[in-house]
């Protein structure tokens, strides 16, 4: 920390930084305080969309059974995923993901030579993987925005309680110093004036 002078000049650089600080101070509380509850809202929405992924798994599941018969087909190659789409929105300050869409790899098979629980197989495979996707893309929004608020915490205690209790007792010291600097001044003063009127008597008793 660089040491401060006690100068009038300094006086009014501390006391400026400390006008700035104070003016800063409730955006960043603000931008806390929003991300905080982006945060909450985000936690929410995991909550909601591990709850879609486990119903979809739950309904999948009831085809496990089946899954153990020999097909002609690898089902798995039907749930290739060929594009993630994902679109980006600033909240607070962040850039953070949402789920847009997905498409799957093109898989051909025939209606008539598979059984007839393929299909629904496949597709409810399709729609648990997107759901888990999603889960995905909100728990990186989540982590996004725990981040961002991790930073504006840290700035936030930095101004409360480093920055402006600083600023603060530089302004306290050099008032007191140039306080006390105006007092000796001032006694000095009174001690060369009183000096100066014993002279003078003392001049004139000896005319």
């Amino acid at each position: 920390m660089a040491e401060i002078k006690f100068t009038k000049n300094e006086l009014r650089l501390q006391q400026n930084r400390l006008q700035q600080l104070k003016k800063y101070l409730p955006t960043l509380q603000l931008k806390k305080a929003m991300l905080q509850t982006e945060v909450n809202e985000a936690r929410i929405e995991i909550e909601g969309c591990e709850l879609t992924f486990r119903k979809i798994r739950s309904q999948v599941d009831e085809f496990s059974p089946l899954l153990n018969e020999k097909l002609s087909i690898d089902i798995r190659e039907g749930v290739k995923i060929k594009l993630l789409k994902k679109r980006y929105e600033n909240i607070a300050g962040v850039e953070v993901p949402y789920f847009e869409s997905m498409t799957f790899e093109d898989f051909h098979y025939s209606l008539f030579e598979t059984p007839p629980w393929v299909d629904p197989v496949i597709k409810g495979l399709r729609k648990m993987s997107e759901a888990q996707i999603t889960v995905m893309i909100a728990r990186e929004k989540k982590a996004a925005l725990e981040k961002e608020l991790r930073e504006v915490s840290i700035r936030v205690n930095l101004f409360e309680k480093v920055l402006i209790p600083r600023a603060t007792g530089n302004i306290k010291k050099i008032k007191i110093f140039l306080g006390d600097q105006q007092l000796a001044a001032v006694s000095q003063a009174k001690v060369a004036k009183a000096k100066i009127e014993e002279n003078k008597k003392l001049l004139c008793a000896t005319i």
